[in-house]
């Protein structure tokens, strides 16, 4: 199996600790619930939602950049999925400086073979650059993400697409939870 990872929200867990960023910027504008389900759609997303100013928005990005890697935590069973795929890569739209940092913290950089993140100046999602640059250099059988925009690029491509934690999304699979991967995502 060939995977193509999305990295926030799917791989790691980070949500949670956005959250936190966005409400101590926002203070008391917003509620935690709230923030959470803007950012899921998407962190530009939620800045623009939340009305911020431009002074809001670098700070809210300064605290998810000086996150420490133990602040996040790799979703139950993510390992056992990575060593049963023969490759991993990941499209994210964070920066690659702090996604090694938390793969690294977390043991899990072998895993991965390949990645494009903001620094390879790809179009953002749901733009198919990224996705069809990592296809043709592995051919990539499913695509996972927890949002359908992370999805989109790999339909687009033919790509099979498995949803994590998202009933919602239009996907080929859908799964809760890691350890069900294995027995649900048939290629």
């Amino acid at each position: 199996m060939h995977l193509l990872w999305d990295f926030d929200g799917t791989l790691i867990n980070t949500y949670p600790s956005y959250t936190k960023c966005f409400k101590q910027v926002l203070t008391k504008t917003a509620t935690e619930n709230e923030i959470y389900r803007q950012l899921k759609k998407s962190f530009s997303h939620a800045i623009a939602y939340f009305q911020m100013t431009k002074e809001q928005e670098v700070e809210v990005r300064r605290l998810v950049d000086n996150m420490k890697p133990e602040e996040v935590e790799p979703f139950p069973g993510l390992e056992g999925v990575l060593q049963a795929a023969e490759v991993n890569v990941i499209m994210t739209h964070k920066d690659r400086k702090n996604v090694e940092r938390i793969l690294g913290y977390h043991g899990l950089t072998s895993y991965f073979k390949d990645m494009v993140t903001s620094d390879d100046q790809f179009p953002r999602k749901p733009d198919s650059s990224s996705y069809a640059y990592l296809h043709n250099k592995h051919q990539i059988d499913v695509a996972i993400g927890d949002r359908e925009i992370d999805l989109l690029p790999a339909k687009e491509l033919g790509i099979k697409t498995c949803s994590f934690q998202n009933k919602q999304a239009d996907a080929d699979f859908h799964i809760s939870n890691y350890h069900a991967f294995l027995d649900t995502v048939k290629i």
